[in-house]
């Protein structure tokens, strides 16, 4: 078995579960030792960081034999949760694909990139230049590891090794979480003329929310990226069946462009409450925004843009630019100093039920990752 699989069977055993999604979440400490022991094994020089309570970010560093520019590649070792999933950290082969939470969503990518580290080490290091590879906490949250990451680390260029097809992607979608809540009177549900539906005015806002989406869908989007967006995530509301609800609450995700503000669903969702409360003065809400993450592009002649593409071309692969709908931890390494990339192995079932990664990709990316640190640094 090459060893970049068998690496990704041991990462995507290990339970990983981001603690901040999941309540009661395994978190990174476990994955984070395989990772270090791997790099270090690999012959780099490893730091291990706590950024959370049990949750450390790793970084491995190559250096080369004269000076010359550096490379990170950066990855996260958590995942989403594994609800309705069965055997979700037992890594299955079949059909030229290895299943399991994590599996595309980013065991492959990180794999891949410790193993390109390892075999350029092994091949006698770098002539020129720096490679740093880390492996960070938090990406399917808040980004702790990567905003505790670019304090320490910079770099010239970055690959992110998210799921891409092994097509290289220069954007990303930004992403803001708005939180409502619509207050009602409670009371018992033979008085109506006592109580205040909650739950129901939600509805109103809930019906506003989806005429804006339905704008943002048809609306004018990015070349590459496409819509902006939003939908409805969370909700709770009621005590009783027979009591009036007095509070209501709804958690929503905007999807935005390049050139939308950061607070630009907060500014919507205000919109839509004001015009509520003068259509009904017994409507009564709250909204405050729980977190915002800025889109991302890179221009496509970027230095780390074009040795990638000069990679791809000589192994005669395509590689026109391509947009993701999700957001990546590029955007926090670009905002630092950093500017960055995306480009990982194929695969499918992103947050699903059923995650695989084709294993042939895994097996390119590494070869690329490790050719592309060779040419860039």
């Amino acid at each position: 078995m090459d060893p970049v699989i068998q690496l990704l069977r041991d990462l995507v055993a290990i339970d990983s579960v981001n603690p901040s999604l999941v309540p009661g979440g395994t978190g990174e400490a476990v994955i984070a030792e395989r990772i270090a022991t791997a790099l270090r094994v690999a012959g780099l020089d490893v730091q291990v960081t706590e950024v959370a309570t049990g949750r450390p970010n790793v970084v491995g560093v190559l250096e080369g034999r004269a000076p010359g520019r550096t490379l990170m590649l950066c990855g996260h070792m958590d995942t989403v949760g594994v609800e309705g999933m069965t055997a979700p950290f037992d890594p299955v082969e079949r059909y030229g694909r290895l299943y399991g939470r994590g599996a595309q969503d980013m065991k492959s990518g990180l794999a891949a990139m410790i193993d390109a580290a390892a075999r350029l080490a092994a091949d006698g290091g770098l002539e020129t230049g720096r490679l740093v590879v880390a492996a960070v906490v938090d990406e399917e949250f808040a980004s702790l590891g990567a905003d505790a990451l670019v304090t320490e680390h910079t770099a010239d260029g970055a690959i992110v090794t998210e799921p891409t097809d092994l097509e290289v992607a220069t954007g990303h979608k930004g992403f803001e979480w708005v939180e409502v809540e619509t207050h009602g009177r409670p009371a018992h549900g033979s008085r109506p003329d006592e109580g205040r539906d909650a739950i129901l005015h939600m509805g109103r806002v809930l019906a506003r929310l989806e005429a804006i989406n339905g704008g943002l869908m048809t609306g004018p989007g990015h070349p590459l990226l496409g819509t902006a967006s939003l939908h409805a995530s969370t909700i709770c509301g009621g005590r009783e069946l027979s009591v009036y609800p007095d509070r209501c609450r709804l958690r929503f995700e905007r999807r935005t462009l390049m050139g939308e503000s950061s607070d630009v669903g907060l500014m919507e969702l205000q919109t839509v409450l004001a015009e509520l409360g003068r259509e009904d003065a017994e409507f009564e809400a709250s909204v405050r925004q729980l977190l915002s993450r800025p889109p991302y592009e890179i221009p496509d002649d970027h230095p780390v843009c074009r040795a990638l593409v000069r990679v791809l071309q000589r192994s005669g692969r395509e590689a026109a630019p391509i947009g993701m709908s999700f957001w990546t931890d590029a955007a926090i390494l670009a905002q630092a100093g950093t500017p960055a990339v995306l480009f990982g192995p194929r695969g499918a079932g992103l947050h699903g039920r059923e995650e695989f990664v084709e294993i042939d990709s895994v097996l390119t990316c590494r070869d690329v990752l490790a050719d592309l640190a060779r040419d860039f640094c």
